[in-house]
């Protein structure tokens, strides 16, 4: 007979994998502007500071995405594709965002309306050029157990 340990490094092993099959199969194309402070307060978690990751990389959704706020907390590898604004992509960039917010109830204006995600400033400048009104990007939910 197995042991308890055993059995559940045989169940982790296999959500593991299965996040892989799924993490590759979950691409999506979208479009992205930034939004500069203040970006408080939140759809998602109010005036709370310790919403933001360290990193600064977060953003708020559009309504493709909320999730009726579902998406509050859901973290996204994104990395641009083209831009407008020619050769604004840093090429081979991918950074994880956390989504903290909606996208038509943020404080400031958007670089651009209606885009799949508006970007922190520093999450836009992590991946393109800052002065790019709006990006064409890859964008994948990240496997967590826990949503």
């Amino acid at each position: 007979m197995s042991s308890p340990l055993s059995l559940l490094l045989q169940w982790l092993s296999f959500f593991l994998i299965l996040c892989q099959i799924f993490y590759a199969s979950q691409a999506d194309l979208g479009t992205a502007s930034q939004y500069s402070p203040p970006y408080t307060p939140s759809a998602c978690f109010g005036s709370d500071s310790t919403q933001f990751p360290s990193s600064n990389f977060f953003a708020a959704a559009s309504e493709g995405i909320w999730d009726d706020g579902a998406a509050c907390g859901r973290q996204y590898l994104i990395s641009c594709i083209s831009s407008v604004l020619p050769k604004a992509c840093k090429p081979g960039e991918t950074i994880q965002i956390k989504i903290v917010d909606r996208a038509q109830n943020i404080t400031s204006t958007p670089t651009r309306q209606g885009t799949t995600m508006v970007l922190s400033t520093a999450a836009l400048a992590a991946i393109a050029d800052s002065n790019a009104p709006s990006l064409n990007i890859d964008f994948r939910h990240e496997c967590m157990f826990w949503e």
